[in-house]
Protein backbone atom coordinates (compact mmCIF):
# COMPACT_ATOMS: atom_id res chain seq x y z
CA UNK A 1 0.00 0.00 0.00
CA UNK A 2 1.73 3.32 -0.91
CA UNK A 3 0.43 6.48 0.81
CA UNK A 4 2.00 10.14 0.41
CA UNK A 5 2.06 11.56 3.57
CA UNK A 6 1.15 15.23 2.80
CA UNK A 7 -0.36 15.92 6.32
CA UNK A 8 -1.53 14.74 10.11
CA UNK A 9 -4.29 15.15 11.92
CA UNK A 10 -4.89 15.13 15.52
CA UNK A 11 -8.46 13.63 17.19
CA UNK A 12 -8.68 13.83 20.73
CA UNK A 13 -6.93 11.02 22.49
CA UNK A 14 -5.76 9.34 19.00
CA UNK A 15 -2.29 10.39 18.39
CA UNK A 16 -1.13 11.89 15.22
CA UNK A 17 -2.94 10.00 12.12
CA UNK A 18 -1.02 10.21 8.86
CA UNK A 19 -3.37 11.70 5.80
CA UNK A 20 -2.41 11.86 2.38
CA UNK A 21 -4.16 15.23 0.70
CA UNK A 22 -4.45 16.51 -2.26
CA UNK A 23 -4.42 20.35 -3.22
CA UNK A 24 -7.76 21.55 -4.40
CA UNK A 25 -8.67 24.93 -6.00
CA UNK A 26 -12.44 25.52 -4.99
CA UNK A 27 -14.84 24.95 -2.95
CA UNK A 28 -18.11 25.94 -2.05
CA UNK A 29 -19.00 26.93 1.59
CA UNK A 30 -23.04 27.40 2.75
CA UNK A 31 -24.68 29.64 5.41
CA UNK A 32 -25.02 28.90 8.42
CA UNK A 33 -28.20 30.07 9.18
CA UNK A 34 -31.69 27.66 9.77
CA UNK A 35 -29.78 24.83 8.24
CA UNK A 36 -31.96 22.57 6.86
CA UNK A 37 -30.70 19.20 8.22
CA UNK A 38 -30.80 15.97 6.45
CA UNK A 39 -28.87 12.47 7.42
CA UNK A 40 -30.28 9.31 6.02
CA UNK A 41 -33.36 10.36 4.14
CA UNK A 42 -34.84 13.92 2.34
CA UNK A 43 -31.83 14.86 1.62
CA UNK A 44 -32.04 18.56 0.14
CA UNK A 45 -31.22 19.26 -3.56
CA UNK A 46 -27.08 19.66 -4.12
CA UNK A 47 -25.63 23.40 -5.14
CA UNK A 48 -28.90 24.72 -3.20
CA UNK A 49 -28.66 28.68 -2.87
CA UNK A 50 -27.76 29.92 0.41
CA UNK A 51 -28.99 32.93 2.16
CA UNK A 52 -25.08 34.48 2.58
CA UNK A 53 -22.62 34.36 0.09
CA UNK A 54 -19.05 33.21 0.89
CA UNK A 55 -16.44 35.65 1.11
CA UNK A 56 -13.76 36.12 -2.23
CA UNK A 57 -11.34 34.82 0.63
CA UNK A 58 -12.79 31.69 1.22
CA UNK A 59 -13.55 30.98 -2.65
CA UNK A 60 -10.71 31.72 -4.13
CA UNK A 61 -7.91 29.54 -1.43
CA UNK A 62 -5.93 27.10 -2.82
CA UNK A 63 -7.52 24.04 -0.51
CA UNK A 64 -6.99 19.93 -0.06
CA UNK A 65 -9.22 17.60 -0.43
CA UNK A 66 -9.31 14.35 1.99
CA UNK A 67 -7.90 11.54 -0.08
CA UNK A 68 -6.06 7.84 0.78
CA UNK A 69 -3.86 6.31 -1.51
CA UNK A 70 -5.07 9.05 -4.26
CA UNK A 71 -9.15 7.73 -3.63
CA UNK A 72 -11.14 10.89 -2.40
CA UNK A 73 -13.43 10.39 0.67
CA UNK A 74 -12.93 6.70 1.09
CA UNK A 75 -14.03 5.90 -2.25
CA UNK A 76 -17.50 6.46 -1.32
CA UNK A 77 -20.12 7.91 -4.30
CA UNK A 78 -20.82 11.15 -2.99
CA UNK A 79 -23.37 11.59 -5.40
CA UNK A 80 -25.07 8.54 -4.14
CA UNK A 81 -25.72 11.05 -0.81
CA UNK A 82 -28.10 13.03 -2.63
CA UNK A 83 -29.26 10.43 -5.10
CA UNK A 84 -29.95 7.61 -2.56
CA UNK A 85 -29.97 9.35 0.88
CA UNK A 86 -27.38 6.88 1.38
CA UNK A 87 -24.01 6.02 1.82
CA UNK A 88 -23.12 3.96 -1.58
CA UNK A 89 -19.35 2.37 -1.69
CA UNK A 90 -17.55 3.86 -5.32
CA UNK A 91 -16.37 1.29 -7.35
CA UNK A 92 -12.67 1.62 -9.52
CA UNK A 93 -14.71 1.25 -12.67
CA UNK A 94 -16.98 4.36 -12.64
CA UNK A 95 -14.10 7.23 -11.66
CA UNK A 96 -13.54 10.75 -12.21
CA UNK A 97 -10.46 13.08 -11.80
CA UNK A 98 -10.97 16.49 -9.91
CA UNK A 99 -8.54 18.53 -8.24
CA UNK A 100 -5.99 16.01 -7.37
CA UNK A 101 -7.72 13.60 -6.80
CA UNK A 102 -9.58 10.34 -8.31
CA UNK A 103 -13.15 9.97 -7.12
CA UNK A 104 -15.11 7.02 -7.38
CA UNK A 105 -18.72 6.03 -8.29
CA UNK A 106 -21.32 3.00 -7.91
CA UNK A 107 -22.65 4.17 -11.44
CA UNK A 108 -21.53 5.74 -14.30
CA UNK A 109 -24.68 8.16 -13.94
CA UNK A 110 -23.48 9.17 -11.14
CA UNK A 111 -19.83 9.84 -11.86
CA UNK A 112 -21.19 11.98 -14.93
CA UNK A 113 -23.42 14.07 -12.86
CA UNK A 114 -20.56 14.44 -10.65
CA UNK A 115 -18.17 15.67 -13.88
CA UNK A 116 -20.82 17.95 -14.77
CA UNK A 117 -20.66 19.57 -11.37
CA UNK A 118 -18.61 18.61 -9.08
CA UNK A 119 -18.84 21.31 -6.38
CA UNK A 120 -22.69 20.66 -5.90
CA UNK A 121 -21.46 16.97 -4.97
CA UNK A 122 -18.08 17.56 -3.11
CA UNK A 123 -18.35 17.01 0.69
CA UNK A 124 -17.18 20.91 2.90
CA UNK A 125 -14.03 21.05 4.24
CA UNK A 126 -12.10 19.21 1.47
CA UNK A 127 -14.39 16.24 2.65
CA UNK A 128 -12.14 16.43 6.37
CA UNK A 129 -14.29 15.90 9.02
CA UNK A 130 -16.41 18.78 10.22
CA UNK A 131 -16.40 18.39 13.98
CA UNK A 132 -12.69 18.46 13.42
CA UNK A 133 -12.56 21.81 11.47
CA UNK A 134 -14.89 23.18 13.72
CA UNK A 135 -12.52 22.37 16.98
CA UNK A 136 -9.46 23.69 14.63
CA UNK A 137 -7.74 20.95 13.19
CA UNK A 138 -8.15 18.37 10.20
CA UNK A 139 -9.09 14.58 10.23
CA UNK A 140 -9.84 11.47 8.53
CA UNK A 141 -13.61 10.80 8.13
CA UNK A 142 -15.93 7.27 7.75
CA UNK A 143 -18.01 7.74 5.17
CA UNK A 144 -20.90 6.18 6.70
CA UNK A 145 -20.97 9.51 9.61
CA UNK A 146 -22.43 11.77 7.26
CA UNK A 147 -25.13 14.53 6.85
CA UNK A 148 -26.38 16.77 4.47
CA UNK A 149 -27.45 20.02 5.64
CA UNK A 150 -28.80 22.90 3.01
CA UNK A 151 -27.88 20.87 0.04
CA UNK A 152 -24.24 20.55 1.50
CA UNK A 153 -22.73 17.38 2.35
CA UNK A 154 -21.05 16.99 5.99
CA UNK A 155 -18.58 14.34 7.08
CA UNK A 156 -17.57 12.85 10.01
CA UNK A 157 -14.90 11.18 11.89
CA UNK A 158 -17.30 8.21 13.13
CA UNK A 159 -20.74 8.16 14.46
CA UNK A 160 -19.55 9.45 17.90
CA UNK A 161 -17.79 11.91 16.45
CA UNK A 162 -20.88 13.10 14.49
CA UNK A 163 -23.61 12.63 17.49
CA UNK A 164 -21.25 15.70 19.15
CA UNK A 165 -21.43 17.58 15.84
CA UNK A 166 -25.44 16.93 15.65
CA UNK A 167 -25.36 18.62 19.13
CA UNK A 168 -25.11 21.98 17.41
CA UNK A 169 -24.84 21.65 13.92
CA UNK A 170 -25.51 25.15 13.14
CA UNK A 171 -22.97 26.40 16.00
CA UNK A 172 -20.07 23.80 14.61
CA UNK A 173 -21.03 24.77 10.84
CA UNK A 174 -20.43 28.59 11.62
CA UNK A 175 -16.84 27.52 13.65
CA UNK A 176 -16.03 25.60 10.55
CA UNK A 177 -16.33 28.11 8.38
CA UNK A 178 -14.50 30.05 10.36
CA UNK A 179 -11.93 27.73 10.90
CA UNK A 180 -11.88 26.73 7.07
CA UNK A 181 -8.90 26.57 5.24
CA UNK A 182 -6.82 27.88 7.65
CA UNK A 183 -6.74 24.65 9.25
CA UNK A 184 -4.98 23.12 6.66
CA UNK A 185 -1.99 25.50 7.59
CA UNK A 186 -1.79 23.96 10.91
CA UNK A 187 0.97 20.93 11.04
Amino acid sequence: MDISILGRVKLGRVKRLPVAIAIATSISLISCSQPNVSGSENAAAPGAASSTAASPAQTTASLRYYAKDGIAIGGADSVAYFSDSAYVPGSSEFTHDWNGVTWQFSSAKNRDSFAATPEAYAPQYGGFCAWAVSQGYTAEIDPTAWKIVDGKLYLNYDANIQKKWSKDIPGNITKANQNWPGVLNKG
